[in-house]
């Protein structure tokens, strides 16, 4: 039977008048791995806070079982800004300590990309105080990994990591025997890490057994039982359930609810995009032509990231641009958006970006353009445009937009200088949208949005008919949104992906270990042993004679072993034969197989 680590009972925890948390109660056992999800605001962060000891309940209490060792990734890290990484992540290990240990390595590499930690201008020895928020966290991070704590407790751990960092925090975290608490509005590292999720929502906390797709499962599940969710949720919930049912293969790999009953509610849904219909819309809206590049190359700086980029955007192109750190990605969209301001007269470093007559473009970049603090939410908005046409006949008022974006009557006349890093950046989107475009380029939109905003802008961007590029380091939402992948993998070019992130991460991998392998040819070769006299010259010919008479030798049983081969395809039917044949076989493998080594110690020696 599993240990208790830790037990909730009826807590309560108020902030001003409202009650975030109201009689919780919960438990977390050895072996648990527990997603958190719910709404910005809602208090998820919170409950893991009082779970990881660094807020008081209200009422009720907290147990924690005794000598339970308990590791924290907060928003907010507590390095010390004067030490370097390797005092902070390695500590007071020696270099032949740490190297020597396969899991300290294994942190290393995949939260750094490599031991040498690429990116850090003194590798180990760079001073923290200058590092940029990201790269705080991924040293806090390996900080607390590295350490064997009986239960982890995970705030936004997803943050800042692209998706090959991702992808080694899951495998790592499936692999460790901590228990685990973790907060993200990572979808698919939910599904990949989580074994339970609890659902933060309106001072309650709901349990759900499985990772976010049974998650999802079992919440349309329970809207179509008790009906206490409003009709706009239930439809939400009900597209997103459809798309993980039918879009991409094996979402949920253990569903524990009736599969009857979650089928019988999608079974009217149709599939969240008419594709058909909207590249007729954007073809209408958008003409042949969106952006097209002839030879272009790009550069940052002095630093040349793309060279001689042919490619085209078409209408209604939806795609989604995957790359590692300072390949290009940001910067490509940056040139497209200079052609599009100066109607083709800012043009990159060499080669041509023709831009299409009619295109509208909405660019919502990584940084939050300010707005004037004092002005109320929709205010911001009618400042745009007091209505949108979204396509398809749909029409919508500033007002309802709000709403769909999770700007309740009341948080519309909020002032803008009140509102969270997330809801500004929602109130950004939804002010680019407002606009009415035909070309979207998305630059990380994910970044501090909850599941529900997600779930909403996914919802809007299905029937958004133009063309749309998307950054994101965020796997589930390039899959929902997007129908193509291209990759920049470093090597100054763009490639399509037909089997989209799978194949990027397999690229990705497969470059690594043939960076390796060169790496470990081109190092110095050993000295030799003590005592190991050089091959004279003479040792030499000697030895370069042995090897070509040994290629003659396995030349010919390479002839032997065809021939063996097609006698056995011959008497396929006789089995006494063809057993008799097996056994030359065997002994000619054998004999060459003795004769490659042999060529093998020599070919060492000259």
């Amino acid at each position: 039977m599993a240990v208790n680590l830790a037990t909730i009972e009826s807590v309560t925890k108020v902030y001003g008048t409202r009650a975030l948390l109201d009689g919780v109660s919960l438990g977390v056992s050895e072996g648990d791995r527990i997603g958190v999800v719910g709404r910005n605001g809602d208090g998820k962060t919170t409950l893991i806070r009082m779970l990881a000891k660094l807020e008081e309940v209200d009422s009720g209490r907290i147990t924690w079982s005794g000598g339970l060792q308990l590791a924290v990734l907060t928003q907010h890290d507590s390095l010390d800004p004067k030490a370097t990484i390797r005092h902070e992540v390695i500590a007071d290990r020696a270099d032949h300590e740490w190297l020597g240990d396969a899991r300290i390595r294994d942190i290393i590499e995949g939260l750094f990309g490599g031991l040498d930690l690429p990116g850090f201008a003194d590798g180990l020895d760079t001073v923290i105080g200058p590092l940029s928020g990201g790269e705080r966290r991924r040293i806090a991070l390996a900080k607390l990994l590295l350490d064997s704590p009986d239960l982890i407790v995970l705030d936004e751990p997803t943050n800042h990591l692209d998706v090959e960092g991702i992808a080694w925090l899951a495998k790592h975290l499936q692999n460790r025997r901590s228990a685990l608490v973790c907060v993200t509005h990572d979808r698919w590292f939910l599904d990949q890490v989580c074994t339970r999720m609890w659902d933060v929502q309106h001072g309650s906390v709901h349990e759900y057994e499985g990772g976010y797709s049974d998650y999802v499962f079992a919440r349309a599940e329970r809207s179509r039982i008790e009906a206490v969710e409003e009709q706009k949720r239930q439809n939400l919930a009900r597209k997103e359930l459809a798309w993980l049912r039918r879009g991409a293969p094996a979402r949920t790999s253990k569903p524990r609810y009736r599969i009857e009953a979650a089928n019988a509610l999608i079974a009217d849904v149709p599939e969240p995009r008419d594709k058909s219909e909207l590249m007729k819309f954007a073809n209408a809206r958008l003409g042949r032509t969106v952006f097209d590049l002839e030879n272009v190359t790009v550069k940052a700086g002095p630093k040349l990231l793309l060279e001689n980029l042919t490619w085209q955007l078409g209408p209604g192109d939806r795609i989604g641009l995957l790359g590692v750190n300072g390949a290009g990605k940001t910067s490509l969209l940056r040139a497209l958006r200079d052609a599009y301001a100066s109607e083709g007269d800012v043009q990159p470093a060499s080669g041509v970006i023709k831009v299409g007559k009619t295109v509208r473009l909405a660019y919502l970049s990584q940084e939050v353009a300010e707005l004037e603090p004092t002005i109320r939410v929709l205010q911001a908005v009618e400042q745009v445009r007091s209505r949108v046409d979204l396509g398809k006949g749909r029409e919508m008022s500033a007002g309802q937009l709000c709403e769909q974006f999770g700007f309740g009557k009341d948080k519309q006349w909020t002032p803008v200088g009140d509102l969270s890093g997330g809801e500004r950046r929602r109130l950004q989107l939804l002010r680019l949208l407002m606009d009415e475009p035909n070309v979207l380029f998305l630059d990380e939109p994910t970044n501090d949005l909850d599941i529900e905003t997600l779930n909403q802008l996914e919802d809007l961007l299905d029937g958004w008919p133009g063309s749309m590029v998307v950054i994101s380091h965020d796997r589930f939402f390039i899959e929902r949104t997007t129908d193509v992948v291209h990759a920049l993998l470093g090597d100054k070019r763009m490639r399509m992906l037909p089997n989209g992130i799978d194949e990027y991460l397999e690229r990705r991998a497969r470059m690594a270990a043939t960076a390796a392998a060169t790496a470990s040819a081109a190092a110095p070769a050993p000295a030799a042993e003590a005592g190991a006299p050089a091959l004279s010259a003479g040792d030499v010919r000697a030895a370069k004679k042995e090897m070509q008479k040994l290629e003659r030798q396995i030349a010919k049983l390479d002839e032997k072993e065809s021939k063996l081969h097609a006698q056995l395809a011959e008497h396929a039917a006789d089995f006494s034969k063809v057993a008799e044949l097996d056994t030359q076989l065997r002994s000619v493998r054998d004999e060459k197989e003795e004769l490659e080594m042999s060529w093998l110690e020599l070919a060492e020696q000259v």
